[in-house]
């Protein structure tokens, strides 16, 4: 723990700028900007080393549709719709996040998947997504989201209420790692300014708990060590929750 402290202390003299920037609003506003470029690039290689993760979490997407067999999706931080290349053919797809600037990154990839229905881009946070009808969607996607919200049991609520009765909420998060280890000691040491670098995100959420503890009847989660080149996040959860 002192060791954890110490050199927290020293990251956060380092970042100190940032910080003063952040509390006058600068920094948030660059971030804003500048974050769906650096996801763009990210999202290109978390595809290519995740794909058979993803592959397998989505397969079985098409067995929530409605009667008429379409599949009505809500996509929450929704980014620059990277998992629209893992949907069924056919969806109806609407998109939620809170930045506007993802929108030409977002219409691209609709652009590239012409298989898919899309709806519309509702710029909103997660917590409060009142522009979408109660029970009005088959299945709710939320990938990498948990870790930079404000309110994981909110969104969580706002997920149960757009969900029809029996419809799916699918996740993959990344999350702390296992207390003993070193992973867990430098995402300690590190959370408190990886949020300034990129948008809010944490290093250290149990987001499992959450999910675990939310008002869902049936739910499949798995951790792993994601094959991600970046260490720090990969630890992940993924699975789908049914309302």
């Amino acid at each position: 723990t002192l060791a954890v402290l110490a050199l927290r202390l020293v990251v956060c003299t380092l970042a100190l700028p940032m910080f003063l920037l952040n509390l006058l609003g600068l920094w948030s506003w660059v971030c804003k900007k500048c974050f769906p470029y650096f996801l763009k690039r990210f999202s290109v290689m978390y595809n290519e080393q995740m794909a058979s993760q993803k592959r397998e979490l989505f397969s079985n997407l098409q067995e929530f549709a409605g009667p008429s067999g379409k599949l009505t999706l809500l996509e929450v931080g929704c980014g620059t719709g990277a998992n629209f290349k893992f949907y069924p053919p056919g969806c109806r797809v609407t998109c939620i996040d809170p930045n506007p600037n993802f929108e030409k990154f977002l219409f691209k990839s609709v652009a590239e998947n012409r298989q898919l229905q899309f709806e519309r881009f509702v710029v909103a946070a997660g917590e409060d997504m009142h522009q979408v009808t109660d029970g009005s969607v088959d299945v709710v996607v939320c990938t990498l989201v948990l870790c930079s919200v404000k309110n994981q049991e909110k969104i969580l609520r706002e997920v149960c209420r757009v969900l029809k009765p029996g419809g799916a909420f699918y996740f993959m998060e990344h999350v702390a790692d296992e207390r003993s280890t070193w992973n867990y000691f430098w995402q300690q040491v590190l959370d408190p300014v990886w949020f300034l670098f990129f948008d809010g995100c944490n290093l250290t959420r149990e987001s499992w708990k959450t999910i675990e503890q939310a008002s869902f009847s049936k739910l499949k989660l798995q951790h792993i060590q994601a094959p991600l080149s970046w260490t720090l996040v990969r630890p992940h959860i993924y699975g789908y929750a049914v309302k």
